[in-house]
């Protein structure tokens, strides 16, 4: 249960373009995390990290960031998809915390992301 394969990856433009346009979001900071539902997915969540070159202009600092956030949601995603029931989600995770943060607070931080999507995924 603690990979991330392929398949829990979003890389369709189109996919991401919708979820930009339709998707539910909300703030949890050091993320914004936006999501929708999708029917059409072989795993249960499809995920994008993004850490915008705005805030780090080295991309070796944006790739750890993003490693971080990867490996933080790899051991923590069981959380949400216990809670998850039928449902198939795209969520993007983006990074605004304009510091780079220890991966021991980032792992807090994403436990608390998740679990704030899961119920806000139930209503």
């Amino acid at each position: 249960m603690q990979t991330f394969k392929k398949t829990e990856r979003l890389c369709s433009k189109n996919l991401i373009d919708k979820l930009f346009e339709t998707g539910k979001s909300f703030n949890s900071f050091p993320f914004k995390v936006i999501w929708i539902e999708a029917a059409e997915r072989i795993s249960p969540v499809s995920v994008v990290i993004s850490v915008p070159k705005r805030s780090f202009k080295k991309a070796v600092d944006r790739n750890k960031i993003k490693r971080r956030i990867r490996e933080g949601y790899r051991k923590n995603k069981k959380l949400l998809y216990t809670n998850l029931t039928d449902k198939k989600i795209l969520l993007m995770l983006i990074y605004t915390s304009k510091n780079m943060v220890e991966y021991n607070e980032l792992e807090k931080k994403i436990i608390l992301m998740v679990q704030r999507l899961s119920l806000e995924t139930n209503n």
